[in-house]
């Protein structure tokens, strides 16, 4: 699952990104990056470490800061999931336009959009099991095409390619470490679903700290292979299958392009089941209609609260583009991480113990909410705006269901 989330749409879709932001200097971008996001892995494998029910950041953030800041963690982390579900399937249609141009535009988009979002949904709905083996051998499958890549990769490298002679501008760097932070996190999504995990104070510690050193050095590899293999990578709008082009020629392509149609669909299976599970958690909470809560008489998810995400995922989708849903959905992220981060000297101060200790716990907590900080004061005033905007109208739906609580349905855990 913590792959699962983390190799997504981002990797297949921003090392020609940061490229044209920074040139080879995208090398340090991804390592700046992953060095702040095991900071952060620290925090949660500690704090998660003390949970076993639903909920993972917002739980963290409600028992640690109480139900207010709970909620408003909560209400960002889905979004999170709702905007992460937008970029990658938008990046799954430019991918699948390389087998079906038609696919990426006009209506055709919309009705391949859909199909996707459908079929998901009826995958959740009927069980998380069938889900969790749904992600499983889409995991599988999206780390198949990556492997090949890399091996084969290295070999045509181009050393002339790599120049550290120009230095980009604090501001591009910073941008590009900041939509880095898109292809390195996810993580926090096997830990949401926590309550159907089994011994989750155990596994998912060790699940955090073994998934980010592979999908470090994955990423690091993948971004050399690119530049010394692609001389266009800064224009190109599927680095990783032209790259292939390059070298292996069009039948490499294809297969990194199925690929990365495998890799993406897998992550939106696991962002759904994710997303779903936060609505069910605040509503068990009372902090949203009971509604949420109710699960299948015969499949016991959480099936309203399953169609109500895909459905603002649709949406969402239909309308939007890759990059600024990306940006949007990496600055929600890093509030909601900087709550952990926050939540884990809280929490060593209380009662409990956790089954998982961080090294020099206090210092990762501040180093990482620092670096954290840092990388908030490089965003735009655009994206300051609606980010704010986002977190405010999650302050009224709290304050508004607070004040005007009506039972919809039965009490919450009765099935329907």
């Amino acid at each position: 699952m913590v792959i699962n989330g983390v190799i997504g749409a981002g990797i297949f879709g921003l090392p020609s990104k940061v490229f044209s932001l920074v040139g080879t200097y995208s090398l340090v971008a991804f390592l700046v990056c992953a060095a702040i996001v095991t900071l952060i892995i620290l925090c949660f494998a500690e704090v998660g470490s003390r949970f076993e029910k639903t909920g993972g950041p917002y739980l963290y953030a409600s028992e640690a800061l109480g139900p207010v800041v709970g909620f408003e963690v909560g209400w960002l982390v889905w979004l999170t999931r709702v905007a992460a579900f937008a970029a990658n399937c938008n990046l799954l249609v430019s991918y699948l336009g390389f087998f079906l141009p038609a696919a990426a535009a006009g209506p055709w988009r919309a009705a391949v959009i859909a199909g996707i979002v459908v079929s998901l949904t009826v995958v959740n709905i009927v069980g998380v099991r069938n889900a969790a083996l749904f992600g499983n051998i889409f995991t599988i499958g999206k780390l198949i095409p990556i492997v090949l890549f890399i091996a084969a990769g290295l070999f045509f490298i181009d050393p002339l390619k790599f120049s550290f002679a120009g230095r980009p501008s604090y501001s591009a760097f910073t941008t590009s470490v900041l939509l880095l932070v898109y292809a390195f996190t996810g993580f926090e999504m096997a830990g949401i679903p926590a309550g159907e995990i089994r011994d989750p104070q155990r596994t998912l510690p060790a699940a955090y700290l073994t998934a980010i050193g592979m999908v470090v050095v994955c990423y690091i590899l993948i971004q050399v292979v690119c530049i010394g293999t692609l001389p266009e990578l800064a224009g190109s709008e599927r680095p990783l299958a032209d790259a292939g082009n390059r070298f292996l020629g069009s039948s490499a392509a294809s297969i990194i392009s199925a690929g990365a149609v495998v890799s993406i669909v897998g992550n939106l299976n696991l962002v759904l089941l994710a997303g779903s599970r936060l609505p069910f958690a605040m509503a068990e909470r009372k902090e949203l209609p009971r509604i949420f809560s109710v699960t299948h008489r015969r499949f016991k998810t959480p099936y309203f609260a399953i169609l109500f995400t895909a459905a603002i995922m649709l949406v969402l989708t239909i309308s939007g583009t890759f990059i600024y849903a990306v940006t949007i959905s990496t600055i929600a992220r890093l509030v909601s991480y900087g709550a952990t981060c926050v939540a884990l000297p809280l929490l060593r101060g209380r009662r409990g113990s956790a089954m998982f200790k961080a090294p020099a716990g206090t210092a990762v907590s501040v180093s990482a909410l620092a670096l954290i900080a840092w990388l908030l004061s490089n965003i735009t005033l655009r994206e300051a705006r609606d980010s704010g905007i986002a977190a405010a109208l999650g302050l009224v739906v709290y304050i508004a269901y607070r004040f005007r609580r009506t039972p919809l349905v039965p009490p919450a855990g009765e099935n329907l």
